[in-house]
């Protein structure tokens, strides 16, 4: 399968190969489209489908107004607020909330691409700086390589896992929700933190997803199916079919060494070059920001591409340092069944204060914000947390390879 534009400089060497149409390779890709329509992008992608099977919720305080015309045209629902709900208190937020699906990636790429430059269900065997070798052993050439394929695990980082079930359920009768319900945490604690985010994405369909903060990154698919069906049956739900299905297991990171996990001169792009919010395990706010920033470069070439991936990924790792500590908090101070706790006095901070926080931009006054008052946590559990090495976030070498700073 391939995009459905004519290219009339099929043939041509590429300026740029992305390897992997994921969020963060289709947004480069889309971006390159957009504001640099003169240079050749191709998109090599193992699975069929541009985005595979998934759902990308953002706020809209995550993405600079500079941007905002290269995520619209993905947004496939957008609500002009959200809830959260916790033992006690539930409370409703104004800030904009939308969600782009793998459906509505799939056909911006297949809009913005000619039909030669859009490879799917074609796996990558090796790739360097300027070349890719594809699976059948054909060797393909450009200016410049990123990597963009994803990654379960991250090597030389610590921390704990943000895992989950999503179903997209068809209702017998509206289901009364008007707005997402970003967090409702009052279900049973199982597994780390619990709690289960809802979208209405018409008035009998709603997508549920159970989630979990968890030291474990398994998942029991045939439990989380019973979880899912027992929450819209508590609601009053009656269930007709399951339209969609989704499952993810992020990294949560706490500690890492960034000089060990990085290796290698390929430009890297998404959670491969750990390009996300250490606690929330977002995304999309790094990956517009990122895909937005090699439009302006002048120099896409290989060596180029990978100095500038390393140096934006170094920076962001850096600038993560507060929210690898809350990581580490939440994993290793708190009691698996009170960890939404943490969470629960979290959101009862300013809303500006959140919308900067899950942006990955918050300011020193913030971060002094959500540490002053009464610990959510014991203070010598969280002093004993913050000296800890915390469990490996991949399945590593043996011989040292998993140890973290």
């Amino acid at each position: 399968m391939s995009g459905k534009n004519p290219d009339p400089c099929a043939g041509a060497m590429p300026a740029l190969i992305v390897v992997g149409g994921g969020l963060a390779g289709a947004l480069i890709t889309l971006a390159m489209a957009r504001w640099r329509p003169e240079l050749r992008v191709e998109l090599i992608e193992a699975g069929e489908r541009i985005g595979g099977e998934h759902v990308w919720s953002f706020f809209a305080s995550d993405v600079d107004e500079a941007h905002r015309a290269l995520v619209e045209p993905l947004i496939a629902s957008r609500w002009d607020g959200y809830d959260v709900t916790f033992p006690g208190y539930t409370r409703s937020l104004s800030t904009a909330y939308a969600s782009v699906t793998s459906a509505s990636l799939d056909a911006a790429i297949r809009d913005a691409l000619p039909a030669s430059a859009l490879h799917t269900g074609v796996k990558v065997r090796a790739l360097g700086t300027t070349w890719v070798e594809l699976e059948d052993g054909t060797r393909r050439e450009a200016g410049g390589v990123i990597d963009a394929r994803g990654s379960h695990g991250l090597a030389h980082m610590a921390g704990g896992w943000q895992k989950f079930m999503g179903q997209t359920l068809r209702l017998a009768a509206p289901h009364g929700l008007t707005r997402p319900v970003v967090m409702d945490a009052r279900v049973e604690q199982l597994d780390g933190y619990r709690f289960v985010y809802c979208l209405p994405f018409s008035q009998t369909q709603v997508f549920v997803e159970d989630t979990y903060y968890s030291d474990d990154p398994g998942l029991d698919l045939p439990v989380l199916r019973e979880r899912i069906g027992a929450y819209a049956k508590a609601r009053g739900w009656q269930v007709e079919a399951v339209d969609y299905e989704e499952t993810g297991v992020l990294p949560v990171i706490a500690r890492g060494d960034f000089a060990r996990f990085w290796q290698g001169d390929v430009a890297r792009a998404g959670v491969r070059a750990a390009l996300v919010q250490p606690l929330t395990s977002y995304s999309l706010p790094d990956a517009v920001r990122f895909a937005a920033h090699l439009t302006t470069l002048d120099n896409l070439s290989g060596e180029r591409l990978g100095r500038t991936s390393h140096d934006w990924a170094a920076n962001h790792w850096r600038e993560g340092r507060f929210y690898r500590m809350l990581s580490t908090m939440l994993f290793g101070a708190a009691p698996p069944q009170e960890r939404w706790r943490m969470l629960a006095r979290f959101y009862k901070l300013p809303e500006p204060l959140i919308e900067r926080f899950y942006a990955g931009r918050s300011t020193l006054a913030d971060m002094a914000r959500v540490l002053v008052g009464k610990p959510p946590v014991p203070i010598g559990a969280a002093v004993a947390a913050l000296a800890g090495r915390g469990r490996v976030l991949a399945d590593l070498d043996p011989r040292g390879a998993g140890e973290v700073a």
